[in-house]
């Protein structure tokens, strides 16, 4: 038994979450160029990518506050 789709997951045959938040935009400019696009996410995962966000940006706020401490 041979399954040509086999581990090659679609956006819309992939399981869903019954609180996934689903996102598609289509984004044209000019004549020639259309760009289309989809976006899946659930609540644990933007709480997470958050957390993620905060965390680099309290990192570099204290690497910039220290730089100047150091040419002293």
């Amino acid at each position: 038994m041979t399954n040509d789709r086999a581990g090659h997951l679609v956006a819309d045959d992939a399981p869903t979450h019954p609180e996934e938040i689903r996102s598609e935009f289509d984004l044209r400019v000019g004549k020639h160029i259309t760009l289309q696009g989809r976006a899946r996410i659930i609540p644990a995962g933007l709480i997470c990518s958050g957390l993620a966000v905060a965390m680099v940006t309290f990192a570099l706020g204290y690497l910039a506050r220290s730089i100047p401490a150091r040419r002293r």
